[in-house]
Formats: C-alpha cells, sequence, structure tokens
C-alpha cells in the first residue's frame, strides 16, 4: 500500500518540477524571430548564395577549375577571328551542385572579386531546374527567371534563353 502512494506522489512530484520548468521559461523573452517580417543579419563570412560581376571578370576560368562541385560554367568572348577575350560572354551557376564552399572566390584573382558569396539565405527553389543561375553580357547582377506560366527562362530584360544553352545538372 506504502508503494502505491510513492507512486501517487513521485507523478505528481515529477510534474509539478516539469510545470516549475515550464512557467520559468513561459515568462523569459523570445529569442526567435518573427522571419518573414524580420530577418536575422548573417555573420560576416556567411557563405550565401554566390554573385557575379561581369564587368569585373577576366574569365580566367579559375573559379571553374577551383570548384570541386564542378557547378561553374563560363564562356568567354571572342573576337570575329576566334580569339578569346578576356570578357565573359556568359556566366552560369547551378546552385543544385553547390556546396557554398567558397573555394571559387579564393581562387578569384581580380580586386573586386568577381564571384563573390552573398549574405542572401533564401535559396528556396520550387522546381529542380530554377537552380541554375546564368548572367549574360548587358545585366551581369541579376540572373535569369523562370516564367512558371510559358515554362521558359527569361532574362530580367524579356529575353528568351533557351533551354539547352543553360547548363544545369546531369
Amino acid at each position: 500500500m506504502i508503494g502505491y502512494f510513492q507512486t501517487i506522489y513521485r507523478g505528481f512530484a515529477d510534474t509539478f518540477k516539469g510545470l516549475a520548468v515550464t512557467w520559468r521559461h513561459l515568462f523569459k523573452p523570445s529569442i526567435t524571430v518573427n522571419y518573414p517580417l524580420a530577418k536575422l543579419k548573417p555573420y560576416e563570412r556567411f557563405r550565401g548564395a554566390l554573385l557575379f560581376d561581369a564587368v569585373t571578370c577576366i574569365g580566367c576560368n579559375l573559379c571553374v577549375k577551383a570548384c570541386p562541385s564542378d557547378c561553374i560554367a563560363l564562356e568567354n568572348q571572342k573576337t570575329p577571328e576566334g580569339k578569346k577575350i578576356a570578357k565573359v560572354n556568359w556566366y552560369s551557376i547551378d546552385f543544385g551542385k553547390c556546396n557554398f564552399c567558397r573555394l571559387c572566390e579564393e581562387a578569384c584573382p581580380t580586386k573586386p572579386k568577381s564571384v563573390w558569396h552573398s549574405l542572401d539565405y533564401e535559396t528556396v527553389f520550387y522546381a529542380r531546374n530554377q537552380m541554375s543561375r546564368i548572367w549574360q553580357q548587358g545585366n551581369p547582377w541579376m540572373g535569369t527567371y523562370y516564367d512558371a506560366g510559358e515554362k521558359i527562362y527569361k532574362t530580367p530584360e524579356g529575353d528568351q534563353i533557351p533551354i539547352e544553352e543553360i547548363p544545369s545538372r546531369r
């Protein structure tokens, strides 16, 4: 009979211990952020989405060679004679393959860097084919976007890009 009452006592004691912890934390200030309305500022060395600046890029291919995931592709501009010049025709990054290691940024010899990690941590895609971003001459700061209604890639100016020209995951 004593064991019965001890079991009841332990049950109540454990319940009140748990409630004490709950009440203690109930009145502490919140440490979370109301995400869509308020965003956390990432640390300075945060490795977010890659950005590219075609103006400073010299087309040396060091970022392509340094990338262990093989997610970067670029094509240099050519003279009418077919000789490569130090300007980029297009530059592509496949975020589906990128592991955000920052080796491409370290390999870039230009000052300021042509490719760098931003502080953007909202890299959400609705389809696998949206993971590939391509920068073309004329608009180096913006990538392509996927128009779900028309199921084609477009540049911010509205130019269509044939899907065959966009390097994607194999």
